[in-house]
């Protein structure tokens, strides 16, 4: 009953932080998308596509300008500057010159003003006529196609720019150096990402990056914007065709939702303190309740759960393992965790590791069966082997087979005791072998079982090494099954992991995916190679003191190699490392459509497949995120996949 008194007055609070997620995706035009548009007198949409500026028809084409703008503005900034909107957006345009040359070109406009210029044809693209250009009244900042060079200041008239409230570019790249004619009358894929701080534009089916440039659109926009199409022909004339249009961003609310911001933060905040003082009285005049009747039904819940997933471990008596233990004998304590502690134990002559789940874990029982319903019924050379399990008297156990070695992070990380710094070092043929057994592991969970199982918290920590350092993935407490094997993520409650391995998107949307268990596995192949600590996300789009940032580093500068531990002196195969590593930043791509799946990085890793593309660059993280072809658009970017931000539950 407290915890529903609290969770009541806490509703209000999560809705406050709640994030949507705006798009839309015009595969093709359509004469009944219109009333989606915002088109203006010489716009219309004819044979599948955009004509920004009228076809041939009978009419002249000669000194007409038109815009397309979607008509749903996108609010670009809130507040005092400081939260602002990230997008991505693609689309295909198809420009044929009628004349030769042909002119003026083609804009992708993000503007305040919804409506079209006068006397914006010729040069002026339909973003600005001679009154507005250089002036803060265009309220535009466009990306050009520009098909003429109509003065001085255009380079050629193949190029594209960024322009900000004029005709004239502030930066421009001509396309010739890309083998790309923009008014060929050939198909010209393009795709835009802005993270807040930077614009990148990227063309072709394989995006290649043509233009980045750091841009604070907020200090040239007003919060609402329309996004679209803008053109020209002068006397030179060509038609001007935009064949398809996806755009997905972040929503960040609107001035609609202030009123009630302002009203219920205040409520919010009292509701929250009564919640939490009821809760706390309720809880003490339901201390004395029937502890034993609980237990008593909680423990036939438990055992229920277990016996319906048909698992082979033993049920252990509390008492087996406490002989097993010395009773939990400190001087048994072979580690501890945000789960529980493990203690050493013998069990008919074998060395067996018992896990005493902490009655101050506060997902206890979940945990708990997590593990036996998982890992119980999984038989890999590279997993953890479960034994038993024990639930009486409130206490939750778990007994694993014994690991000699302990966890990896002991010696990966040894520099934190110079004592055993030499004595502990793995050397380069150790440390891939450790790599290549966690990947079988993953593999394993993701391809070779009969449900797809997630793990949700790969960590050096939870990588157990036998007698021969052979690895083994253990630690299935965040683990789920899926039920589907098709199905590719687990939806929670809360977000699951440790900072520092979990992927960026985690932070946004409230599942798990395969994903991210590749990107978790990424950081771990840097751990392993470097012998760093993964470091912490400070915030969004911030990775300061990150593994994966600074090998990303080492690998801009042509020297990737040079990130491996220097306590291995050197003595390794360095392609073998350059190989790794950059598997490393391939599953730690900020775009989960481009990390590789676990079976791919097996064959790379046996030689069978080349390495990842991996940019020179790292990627900022935009979301969401778009897939890489523009043809296959993802079935999962058709809803919101931005949901209320939720606590960490860390590890």
């Amino acid at each position: 009953m407290g915890s529903t008194l609290l969770a009541y007055f806490l509703i209000p609070a999560v809705f406050l932080v709640q994030v949507t997620c705006f798009q839309f995706n015009f595969s093709t035009f359509q004469k009944e998308d219109e009333s989606q548009l915002t088109l203006s007198r010489n716009s219309y949409i004819v044979l599948g596509a955009i004509q920004v500026t009228p076809d041939v028809n009978g009419g002249s084409m000669q000194n007409l300008s038109g815009r397309a703008l979607y008509k749903k503005p996108f609010r670009l900034w809130k507040g005092n500057h400081t939260t602002i909107a990230s997008f991505n957006t693609s689309f295909v345009l198809n420009i044929r010159s009628q004349t030769s040359p042909g002119g003026e070109g083609v804009a992708f406009l993000i503007t305040g003003n919804s409506s079209l210029p006068d006397n914006s044809q010729g040069q002026w693209l339909g973003m600005v006529n001679a009154n507005t250009n250089g002036s803060s009244q265009a309220s535009v900042v466009a990306v050009e196609f520009d098909t003429r060079k109509s003065d001085d200041q255009d380079m050629d008239g193949n190029h594209i720019g960024l322009n900000i409230n004029s005709i004239h570019s502030t930066k421009q790249v001509s396309l010739s150096n890309y083998g790309v004619n923009i008014s060929g009358g050939d198909d010209l894929r393009v795709h835009l990402r802005y993270d807040g701080q930077k614009l990148s534009v990227f063309i072709g089916d394989n995006q290649t990056l043509v233009l980045s440039q750091s841009l604070d659109l907020s200090t040239h926009l007003p919060e609402k914007v329309f996004m679209g199409f803008s053109g020209s022909t002068s006397n030179e004339t060509e038609l001007n065709c935009v064949k398809s249009w996806a755009f997905s961003g972040t929503d960040i609310g609107g001035d609609r939702n202030l009123r009630w911001v302002w009203i219920m933060v205040p409520v919010a905040s009292v509701g929250i303190l009564v919640g939490v003082a009821m809760y706390l009285w309720l809880r003490r005049v339901y201390k004395e309740e029937d502890l034993e009747g609980q237990g008593a039904r909680l423990q036939g819940n438990i055992e229920d759960e277990i016996k319906r997933s048909n698992l082979g471990p033993r049920r252990f008596g509390l008492k087996e393992l406490k002989q097993a233990t010395g009773n939990f004998n400190p001087k048994n304590k072979l580690g501890k965790g945000g789960f529980g502690t493990v203690y050493k134990g013998t069990w008919r002559n074998n060395d067996v590791a018992v896990k005493r789940v902490s009655k101050k874990s506060h997902q206890g029982k979940q945990e708990f069966i997590a593990e036996v319903t998982t890992i119980g019924h999984l038989n890999h050379k590279n997993l953890v082997k479960l034994i038993g399990w024990c639930y009486e008297k409130r206490e939750f156990l778990l007994v694993y087979e014994y690991m000699p070695h302990g966890s990896l992070d002991k010696f990966i990380f040894c520099d934190d005791k110079p004592t055993l710094q030499e004595e502990s070092t793995l050397n380069w043929e150790q440390r891939l072998l450790i790599i290549q057994g966690v990947a079988q592991a993953l593999d394993y969970l993701h391809n070779g079982c009969q449900k797809r199982v997630l793990h949700r918290d790969i960590k050096s920590s939870n990588i157990m090494l036998d007698s021969e350092f052979n690895a083994k993935l253990g630690d299935f407490g965040l683990a789920r099954t899926i039920q589907e094997k098709e199905k590719t993520h687990h939806s929670t409650i809360e977000i699951a992991g440790t900072p520092g391995y979990m992927a960026p998107e985690t932070f946004l949307i409230s599942r798990a995916t395969v994903e991210t268990d590749v990107y978790s596995f990424g950081v771990l192949v840097m751990e392993v190679v470097c012998g760093r600590k993964p470091g912490n996300q400070s915030e969004l789009n911030n990775y300061n003191n990150s593994i994966v940032n600074r090998v990303w580093d080492y690998y801009r500068k042509g020297s990737i190699s040079g990130a491996a531990d220097s306590r291995m002196d050197g003595d390794f195969d360095e392609k073998e490392v350059e190989c790794v590593l950059v598997i490393g930043l391939g599953c730690c791509h900020p775009n989960p459509h481009y990390r590789p799946s676990m079976r791919t990085v097996l064959q790379v890793l046996s030689g069978e497949a080349d390495p990842p593309q991996v940019p020179q660059e790292r990627p900022s993280f935009v979301w969401p995120a778009m897939p890489p072809s523009f043809n296959h658009m993802d079935d999962s970017l058709t809803g919101s996949q931005l949901t209320p931000f939720t606590d960490l539950s860390g590890r």
